[in-house]
């Protein structure tokens, strides 16, 4: 996770979603719902050029990046065949420490690179610990035998009740073991995201 000098309550409101995923911040968000600070409830406008940076601060801060490995990011989108902005965000959601999130191994995307940086999973049955591992489809990522009793991972697994919700991967519970089955299309990926905004920011 890129190392924060705010706090993450203070930026959670910043930005007006729980970027962390992380319960305890949509309860923060639903008793303050305004930007911190002594004028954090008043009317400010912001200039268009405010606006994207927000957006991009906001999806960086969400997969956990440093400026330059975001921009690394878009600079691979860009190149890429297709709309830069959905490309960006196929890349980001394509990342293990993500998709450890999505399957339900982690409760928060922090926790789930944390997770992953301990070498707690294989992908297609090798031990991976690089967080920004790139997923293709048909790739499996399973907990490792000797991390199947952690808490974390456990109580995790518990909150998802019936199917998993997200269409683009598969989850065997009792196994522990989820199927990256393809690339999510854009309707399946966060919609608070206004990835346009990132493209026109880095546009300028």
């Amino acid at each position: 996770m890129a190392k924060l000098n705010t706090p993450k309550g203070k930026l959670v409101r910043k930005l007006g979603v729980n970027i962390f995923g992380n319960p305890k911040f949509d309860k923060l968000l639903s008793r303050k719902g305004y930007r911190p600070g002594q004028h954090g409830q008043s009317g400010k406008r912001f200039t268009t050029y405010s606006t994207q940076l927000k957006e991009k601060q906001k999806i960086k801060f969400m997969y956990g990046m440093l400026e330059k490995q975001f921009r690394n990011y878009f600079k691979k989108a860009s190149q890429m065949k297709g709309e830069t902005g959905l490309n960006l965000l196929v890349l980001l959601e394509s990342r293990l420490d993500n998709v450890v999130y999505k399957l339900g191994f982690a409760p928060s995307r922090p926790s789930a690179r944390q997770l992953v940086n301990h070498a707690h999973f294989m992908v297609n049955g090798k031990k991976v610990n690089i967080p920004s591992y790139r997923l293709k489809p048909g790739d499996t990522i399973q907990v490792r035998d000797k991390s199947k009793k952690l808490d974390i991972i456990l109580d995790s697994i518990k909150m998802i009740k019936g199917d998993l919700n997200v269409s683009w991967l598969s989850l065997d519970k009792a196994k522990m073991v989820g199927t990256f089955v393809n690339y999510p299309e854009r309707q399946e990926v966060d919609m608070t995201i206004n990835e346009q905004l990132v493209v026109e920011y880095y546009s300028r």
